[in-house]
């Protein structure tokens, strides 16, 4: 009987069996039906990113360690990346991948471990980019003293548009052209690189006029709310923006990375304003005091040298002692040439009287027969030097005047068609003066019509026909409350027609408080 049982295998009891798939599953459902949706604080490990676009990652501390995985859609979601080293709090659910029989935590968001981490996050991009050269000094440029327009990077709803247009107004009005963009949130910082961007990428002298200076602003705010100006593709983005950037985001108290890469930090949206434009008034000012300094010096200056002319003229001789003594040497020569003059005559009568005592009566008719024949021979000679030339003559005048006939002829064919082109010319003027005065009523009418054309628009017709009234209080216009509420009749102008209407008492309204600012409206 022993010998027959001990084949005979042991039972096994009433244990279910479980394929391995069903035991997975099990333990899967388990897991997920207690840890639905976990929030676990660890340190970041192994980060891989795929070219699919998941990310994966480990989350760790000094004893265990949890495989994190988030998909695509979830990271294209997340505010902040995790990255290696970084103390984080992350919201997910857990499961279990059946494939490699572990469990693992799907991440939806991850957040920093206070702002700590993000400080430490903040501190260590920052000195990467610093290490590039994109903080460098050298790299920044010089603001524009007066920019003609002025771009601003900014969320068009908020106050911080509405207190830089104010302010713009209030010192010099610019042309403002507004790129508007989330300021906080998962698109602020693509946005915003795109606008920093999009404004260098406009050609100058285009439709669009290129802004001569960007402004980037944003209100105060939370370092989680000014997080997206810390991101690398801003930062990136106004490093290389040729345009130069103000950065002037959040409070005076408030630092990103934007601060470090623009040209200039502003602590406030308004004081962005006034640093890009001077002060309207004090510049006319300060002309005014220049023009005023200029003509002080220019009369100074004439004074001074008027003096110095003056100083330089008593270093000089006077007239009178540089022309006395040779007024003096004329006075003496006057005085001796009485004397000398008559001494003088005295001489050459004397010799004149000793020639005259040689000279005969024979001796003058020999010289004046001698001067005679002298003188027939050169009539002579002259007279025959005079036909011979008038010879050369006459024979000179024959030959142009054979010359003279053919040149006449041809000076008078081209003085017949010298005429022909003046009078085809004179034609040509004739009908252009008749056309004249027809082409300048013509022009006439025309600008006529373009004035007539401008008078309508300018009028106040034109604006009734946009939908404007015209309101008039005991036939005067009325442009204010209370000089409505002071008439006895009200007429009001429609574009087909006016309306007479009874003014009664003012009704009691919701006032403004005392000192509150007029509602500015909508800036869209």
């Amino acid at each position: 009987m022993m010998d027959l049982f001990e084949d005979t295998p042991a039972p096994q009891g009433n244990q279910p069996e479980f394929t391995v798939s069903e035991l997975s599953g099990a333990v899967k459902r388990v897991i997920e039906g207690e840890f639905g949706l976990v929030r676990v604080r660890g340190e970041v490990g192994r980060v891989s990113r795929p070219a699919s676009g998941h990310l994966y990652f480990d989350l760790k501390d000094d004893r265990s360690v949890i495989a994190a995985i988030s998909w695509k859609g979830q990271v294209s979601k997340m505010q902040t990346r995790p990255e290696e080293g970084m103390e984080v709090v992350a919201t997910g659910r857990m499961t279990t991948f059946p494939g490699q029989s572990k469990y693992q935590l799907i991440v939806e968001d991850v957040a920093p471990a206070g702002a700590g981490a993000l400080m430490a996050m903040l501190e260590k991009r920052r000195a990467a980019l610093q290490a590039e050269g994109l903080f460098d000094p050298a790299r920044k440029q010089q603001i524009p003293y007066l920019p003609s327009v002025i771009g601003v990077v900014t969320s068009p709803s908020g106050a911080v548009i509405r207190d830089i247009l104010h302010r713009l107004r209030d010192r010099f009005p610019r042309h403002v052209l507004i790129w508007p963009v989330p300021v906080q949130g998962q698109a602020c910082a693509p946005e915003v690189a795109a606008a920093i961007r999009g404004f260098n990428a406009l050609p100058a002298g285009g439709p669009i006029p290129r802004p001569d200076l960007i402004i980037v602003a944003r209100g105060g705010g939370s370092l989680e709310d000014l997080w997206g100006f810390n991101e690398e593709i801003v930062v990136r983005a106004a490093a290389e923006s040729a345009i130069p950037l103000i950065s002037a985001v959040g409070h005076e108290t408030d630092t990103t990375l934007i601060d470090f890469a623009a040209d200039r930090r502003a602590p406030t949206p308004t004081a962005a304003a006034e640093m890009a434009v001077p002060v309207r008034l004090e510049l006319l000012a300060q002309v005014d005091g220049m023009g005023a300094r200029m003509a002080q010096g220019v009369v100074r200056g004439l004074g001074l040298r008027g003096q110095r002319l003056r100083d330089l003229s008593r270093a000089q001789p006077r007239p009178e002692t540089l022309t006395g003594p040779a007024a003096q040497r004329f006075d003496a020569a006057v005085q001796r040439l009485g004397g000398a003059l008559g001494m003088a005559v005295a001489q050459k009568r004397g010799a004149l009287q000793a020639r005259a005592a040689g000279l005969r009566p024979e001796m003058l008719r020999g010289l004046i027969a001698r001067r005679a024949d002298r003188l027939e021979a050169r009539f002579a000679a002259l007279d025959a030097g005079l036909s011979r030339r008038l010879e050369r003559a006459h024979t000179g005048i024959d030959k142009w005047a054979s010359r003279l006939a053919p040149a006449l002829a041809r000076l008078l064919a081209t003085a017949a068609g010298d005429i022909t082109k003046g009078r085809a010319r004179l034609a040509l003027a004739e009908t252009r003066l008749e056309a004249a005065p027809a082409r300048r009523l013509a022009m006439l009418a025309e600008r006529l019509e373009a004035l007539e054309r401008m008078r309508l628009t300018l009028g106040y017709q034109a604006t009734l026909r946009r939908g404007y009234a015209v309101v008039r209080g005991d036939g005067a216009v009325v442009t204010g409350k209370a000089d409505a509420e002071r008439a006895s009749t009200l007429e009001i102008e429609f574009r087909d027609g006016r309306l007479v209407v009874a003014a009664g008492p003012a009704k009691p309204g919701r006032g403004k408080k005392p000192g509150e600012a007029p509602d500015q409206g909508s800036l869209f």
